[in-house]
């Protein structure tokens, strides 16, 4: 994937990322081998598959307004409109963008602050791109006539952004796979919290018994040692009041995340995904996958899909030293759901386990195993990603 950036920038080329999907330069083989092309504005102009000249709009959300700014191949601008949020967004868009001919939509974070009035572009019938809010500022900061940060600069740099890269994720519909992602989160959002009481609860219950509470908390422990607290003054009192309170704070978040649990167990079963075939992926973390994964189509190879969940190694080498480092990037959520089914693979008889000891026995260090089975891990949640898409 590749990003053209003509000579007004600055540069004769420029490399970018258009989704993180495929990261020049990272330690994934297929990825590296991969053939990057440069589209050029002077070799020809920006078509659709029937061969039409095609404006790009690009726009840049925010919570209370959206800015469009329509860019021909030549990255002219002849259009710019700002409106304010309402409930007729898409049609009063629509309505301003008839005169601009054959038009495709490019908006920043799609996914984000730019995901409502994307979706309501699409069930208009417009084809419309997610843009990477760092690929737009790179546009916009490369450039050298329009590099201050203002709205109308960041629609521009969207929408040559998406005119100039060519692997970019079209904007679909919702389906199950949003289902899952939003079950998955709150189910995620609600363990955070647990954890944060059981925390604050840990202080609290040090403060009233030496030593409070060892190994893990819980409401029946946590129950019992309060129950035997001697009050002797005001502040044990109500330092004992709060901590009951907190205990019963974590017990209504216990109920939740088992209702949770088994409604994120319904909807994955639905879904008819095989990953749970796979040694420690269970509901929650098949949901976590499928719903951070979304399209598993637009990973080329198994090497692009290990670099965008970070169980790639990306490449730091220097001249004639050639080296990989542990990869900080990537999609950390999908990074988590990976490593807690290696862990469990370690824990349990598996070719998980068999191939770990063989890592150690090569003279890898236990940490540097673990990554190797965290990448043969997502080999195998590609595949069956893979396997699952095409069943449908």
């Amino acid at each position: 994937m590749s990003l053209y950036v003509p000579a007004t920038f600055g540069l004769a080329s420029y490399r970018s990322v258009c989704r993180p999907v495929s990261l020049l330069g990272c330690g994934s083989k297929e990825a590296r081998t991969q053939s990057t092309r440069i589209r050029s504005a002077h070799l020809g102009s920006a078509v659709n598959e029937k061969g039409i000249a095609m404006t790009m709009i690009g726009i840049d959300p925010h919570k209370a307004t959206y800015t469009a700014v329509a860019v021909d191949d030549a990255e002219r601008v002849i259009g710019e409109f700002t409106l304010g949020a309402s409930s007729d967004q898409a049609e009063r868009l629509c309505d301003w963008a008839e005169g601009l001919g054959k038009r495709e939509w490019a908006v920043e974070s799609a996914n984000g602050l730019g995901y409502l009035i994307a979706r309501q572009l699409v069930a208009c019938g417009e084809t419309v791109f997610d843009v990477p809010p760092v690929l737009a500022s790179r546009v916009r900061l490369l450039g050298s006539g329009r590099s201050q940060k203002n709205d109308p600069n960041d629609a521009r740099s969207v929408a040559i952004a998406a005119l100039r890269s060519e692997r970019l994720a079209t904007v679909r519909s919702d389906d199950h796979v949003t289902v899952l992602r939003l079950l998955v989160k709150r189910h995620r959002d609600m363990a955070r919290l647990r954890n944060k009481h059981c925390s604050r609860l840990h202080a609290l219950l040090i403060d009233l018994e030496a030593g409070g509470i060892g190994g893990k908390i819980s409401v029946t422990n946590a129950s019992e040692l309060l129950d035997g607290i001697n009050v002797t003054s005001d502040v044990t009192r109500y330092r004992a009041l709060v901590a009951r309170e907190v205990v019963d704070d974590i017990a209504q978040l216990d109920e939740k995340l088992k209702a949770s649990k088994k409604r994120i167990a319904v909807a994955v079963t639905a879904s008819g995904t095989s990953l749970t075939n796979i040694v420690g992926v269970g509901p929650i973390g098949a949901a976590t996958i499928i719903g951070y994964t979304k399209d598993i189509t637009r990973f080329p190879t198994r090497g692009h899909y290990a670099t965008y969940n970070a169980t790639a190694p990306i490449e730091a080498s220097s001249g004639g030293n050639k080296r990989h480092r542990l990869n900080p990037r990537g999609n950390r959520i999908l990074n988590h759901a990976i490593h807690i089914a290696a862990v469990t693979q370690l824990r349990h008889d598996t070719n998980g386990r068999i191939y770990f000891d063989k890592k150690i026995a090569e003279g890898k260090t236990p940490k540097e195993a673990i990554r190797a089975l965290k990448r043969r891990i997502s080999d195998a949640v590609y595949r069956q990603l893979k396997l699952d898409a095409s069943r449908i």
